[in-house]
């Protein structure tokens, strides 16, 4: 079977695949994410073991309109901003965002990372609001990865809001 399609990765097998993440709306967005459902060769589904640091955000405050997405905490605690209301979540909570989603994103304020897991569907197309950037994007899964389109007068590529 090819390692991209190996069921099974071990814990230490995982480390390679962490890769760092930002996002330009939110300048103080960083963490390091392992892709665990696309190591195991899914598609349709995504799994992400996350490592968000110390005083850092996940992703700038967003809502999906089309794909569903949650997270579980296993360890650290952070300080999930959920429809506008600030609370202090730590292991075993568990946040699942239905769709049309509400406004969500996590903030470690602690001394300590905040490690969860992370997931949702994968779907071809998905619409992405930022409330606070006042900000909607379009995006379009290709075979070249994800292509993001800034939706106003008129529609543009903008490349990724990274």
């Amino acid at each position: 079977m090819p390692e991209s399609k190996k069921a099974l990765w071990r814990a230490a097998e995982q480390q390679a695949a962490f890769r760092p993440f930002t996002q330009k709306l939110n300048p103080n967005s960083l963490f390091r994410a392992a892709g665990l459902s696309r190591l195991a060769g899914m598609s349709r589904a995504h799994v992400s073991l996350v490592r968000l640091p110390p005083g850092k955000d996940s992703f700038a405050y967003h809502a999906h309109m089309l794909e569903e997405e949650w997270i579980y905490i296993l360890s650290g605690r952070a300080v999930a901003e959920i429809d506008g209301k600030s609370t202090e979540v730590g292991p075993g909570d568990f946040m699942g965002f239905a769709t049309p989603s509400v406004p969500h994103h996590l903030r470690n304020t602690f001394d300590e990372e905040c490690v969860y897991l992370m997931g949702g569907e994968d779907r071809p197309i998905d619409v992405v609001s930022y409330p606070e950037h006042d900000k909607r994007y379009l995006i379009m899964q290709t075979d070249k990865g994800a292509e993001f389109y800034e939706l106003g007068e008129p529609i543009k590529p903008v490349g990724k809001p990274d």
